[in-house]
């Protein structure tokens, strides 16, 4: 899911597959920075380094990193394999990449998969139209060998994307989105690609797990198949899955300086790694914005001079009985030198998720704790970052 945006060591016993996560500014600062994203990018290499153990199916691949908040990483499609940067979205379940057929500006500006050039193609005859927070694609569905780090998934259905929305899509880093979802949110008769993972068994353990890294440097990780420690502080807390669609969990309360701002009667709360804010209704987030932000800049309630941070207060979430701080660092972005950004938004009431009040705990939150995603139990693991 996407919302304005809008995404180890291995023991002797497991078979651990880390991803290497490229993380980008995407807020509305860097929209504005279309320009030096595209000088960062051109002079970047797209081939990204791997160190990799055949014998443990380990693989590393070394990070680009540009500033601020979407995270994605390579994988490859087709026989000989053609490259893509995706967004690894735990709040969607589809893969899709552009097509060669695909004459929009979104995606003229990013690497576009040819069917023709790969040995294993097989194009099915189904449509597909996929619709995000931040734009929709419409296409259709093929049949391909995905490779991801070591991971080989031989006639994968894939969508190929002939049409996509302008605006964000258009300028967003990343080539195509990989769900990491429940499979009922995948296009009818399709299976993600995390699915055919787990029931081929190519990874020991069905889980899954995210490092978003909030320093510079090339860390950030998801890795398939078991969960590295060493990327969290203390125990991994678990917290059971209330919806098996999305990642979806209960959330008791949220509060600043002892007042209740959010879920006074419980809620619900989708951790989603393909959205860059903290969201939720929109009558809750401008509350939220005038109480940490009475004094806005440019008649914008979200934006303050980034002097006053260290003054604000820190969010307390509070799920399956765990307190979890988002300290002004975490929930407060960086535009200029002088001017911030607070990273909430409104408008989940305009989505279906079953009840009266909800929230997406997108990269704000996740950059603070690392999570793991166990289908096997249909819970998420949550713990301090390392």
């Amino acid at each position: 899911m996407k919302w304005l945006v809008i995404l180890g060591l291995v023991a002797l016993s497991e078979c651990i597959v880390k991803i290497p996560l490229t993380k980008i500014k995407t807020t509305q600062g860097a929209i504005r920075e279309k320009q030096l994203l595209g000088k960062f990018l051109d002079e970047q290499s797209h081939s990204l380094s791997q160190n990799s153990d055949p014998d443990k199916k380990f693989s590393s691949h070394r990070l680009r990193n540009f500033q601020n908040i979407v995270y994605f990483g390579n994988i490859t499609i087709g026989t000989p394999p053609q490259e893509f940067q995706v967004n690894f979205d735990t709040g969607s379940s589809d893969l899709w990449v552009p097509s060669v057929d695909c004459r929009s500006p979104s995606c003229s500006t990013h690497k576009r998969f040819n069917p023709q050039k790969s040995t294993t193609f097989q194009r099915l005859d189904q449509k597909i139209e996929l619709i995000y927070g931040s734009g929709s694609m419409k296409g259709v569905l093929g049949r391909d060998t995905i490779q991801i780090g070591d991971l080989v998934i031989t006639n994968q259905i894939f969508g190929l994307s002939q049409n996509q929305s302008s605006g964000v899509l258009e300028q967003v880093p990343y080539d195509g989105i990989l769900g990491l979802a429940y499979p009922n949110l995948a296009v009818r008769g399709t299976t993600p690609v995390f699915d055919n993972l787990k029931n081929h068994k190519i990874i020991s353990e069905p889980v899954f797990a995210f490092y978003l890294s909030s320093r510079p440097g090339n860390i950030s990780t998801v890795m398939f198949g078991g969960v590295d420690h060493t990327y969290h502080k203390g125990k991994l807390q678990w917290v059971p899955v209330t919806q098996a669609s999305f990642w979806q969990v209960a959330m008791s309360s949220m509060t600043i300086n002892g007042k209740v701002v959010g879920c006074s009667h419980g809620c619900q709360a989708i951790v989603d790694t393909g959205t860059s804010l903290l969201v939720g209704p929109t009558h809750l987030v401008t509350d939220i914005l005038k109480l940490i932000n009475p004094k806005p800049m440019l008649d914008d309630q979200q934006v303050l001079p980034c002097d006053v941070v260290n003054s604000l207060p820190t969010l307390l979430l509070t799920i399956n009985g765990i307190v979890y701080p988002v300290p002004p660092d975490y929930y407060v972005q960086r535009l200029t030198q002088e001017i911030c950004f607070l990273s909430f938004q409104g408008g989940t009431e305009t989505n279906h998720f079953g009840t009266s009040e909800n929230w997406i705990l997108g990269d704000v939150f996740l950059r603070l704790y690392f999570s793991v995603y166990d289908r096997g139990n249909n819970r998420i693991g949550l713990a301090p970052a390392a």
